[in-house]
């Protein structure tokens, strides 16, 4: 099995099991161990990870961390962990102390289901007030999982990760910044568009007027540059099927059906839009010649809606209710109108699948 497997394996066993775990000695003992194994070191070898290490802080003695992983015969990462429900935030002090009493250069403090990676990037052997990296383990990205790679045993650099440490402090930074400002644009940000196409002197009045049309603008952005990702995708994907279907002639039945740029393009928008909760992956279409079928898991019996745009208008079938219900639409950005219902339809397929494995019926 490899990490990412790992990984995901781990975070799937932090949710299921989550509930039932009562303790911080058993947080460590059910969800940071198995981590700290995934990152390749052995737990019950005390040359590799020292339970309860000891960080002497002054005059005090005795001062002890949950963790401390070994390089070398030397604490190159310690870790403080708090039961699994617990908020992060109040404890970091307690490992900003023990950090600068050790040669480690990161510390990791955790409650089993988040994590925060710090190390000293401001001033040498004094953490960090902000950690250069966060994650849950029960929704881990891809992107975090290569990140996380390199504080594997097999690939522990310690000047690589001090740099992607850098990278990765700032890059988060500033994606804050931005994400602030997209919500809710600040009089410079907005001064900034605005200056450059209003044609005269940009008052509080017009500033005011633009930051709605800036955070629109942002919006439609972001919304245009993933339909096109998507699209391309698809593209892709269709002058595969394309091929497959040259190297083996379909039935004439299906030869007559035609999948249109229209389809394809209301297609991408539902995509889109299920992005928010679900792996896009997990949405596939299928045409016929009466209506194009986009389904969840490729799966007939798990509808999110239906197409139908061969008639003199354009409709859509709804299915986040049974029965399933047909709506007008005049344009195709008509569909965002049904976003909820949409995301509906797909948290009803996921409920009923937890729903049953909760019930052992197969």
């Amino acid at each position: 099995m490899d990490f990412k497997d790992q990984l995901k394996q781990l975070g799937e066993r932090v949710a299921k099991l989550k509930d039932q775990i009562l303790t911080e000695e058993a947080t460590k003992n059910a969800f940071v161990m198995p981590f700290i194994q995934c990152l390749g070191y052995d737990v019950f070898n005390p040359l590799e990870v020292v339970p309860e290490f000891i960080a002497d802080i002054g005059i005090k003695k005795g001062e002890k961390v949950d963790y401390a992983i070994m390089k070398d015969s030397k604490p190159a990462i310690l870790v403080e962990c708090k039961h699994w429900s617990a908020n992060l935030d109040p404890h970091d002090s307690q490992l900003f102390r023990y950090f600068h009493c050790t040669a480690a250069r990161f510390s990791i403090l955790t409650n089993g289901i988040s994590y925060r990676l710090y190390t000293d990037l401001a001033e040498p052997n004094k953490m960090d007030e902000k950690p250069f990296f966060e994650f849950r383990i029960d929704d881990l990205k891809d992107m975090q999982v290569e990140k996380l790679k390199e504080f594997h045993k097999s690939y522990f650099d310690l000047e690589k990760i001090i740099t992607t440490a850098s990278e990765l402090k700032y890059t988060n930074e500033i994606r804050n910044i931005i994400l602030k400002e997209l919500n809710e644009p600040t009089d410079d940000f907005t001064r900034f568009f605005a200056k450059q196409v209003y044609p005269t002197m940009v008052t509080a009045k017009v500033l005011e007027q633009f930051k709605g049309l800036v955070k629109r603008s942002f919006s439609q952005f972001i919304n245009d540059a993933i339909n096109e990702r998507l699209k391309s995708a698809l593209q892709v994907q269709q002058q595969q099927e394309n091929q497959s279907e040259e190297a083996e002639p379909e039935a004439s039945e299906e030869a007559r059906i035609v999948t249109t740029e229209e389809e394809l393009e209301a297609f991408y928008i539902v995509r889109a839009i299920l992005r928010q909760s679900i792996d896009v992956k997990r949405v596939v279409h299928r045409d016929t010649q009466s209506y194009m079928g986009i389904l969840m898991d490729d799966n007939n019996r798990k509808p999110i809606c239906r197409l139908h745009f061969n008639g003199k208008k354009k409709t859509l079938t709804l299915f986040d209710n049974e029965g399933g219900e047909k709506v007008d639409i005049q344009l195709l950005d008509d569909i965002y109108k049904y976003s909820e219902r949409l995301l509906n339809a797909a948290k009803r397929y996921d409920e009923v699948g937890e729903a049953v494995k909760e019930n052992g019926v197969m």
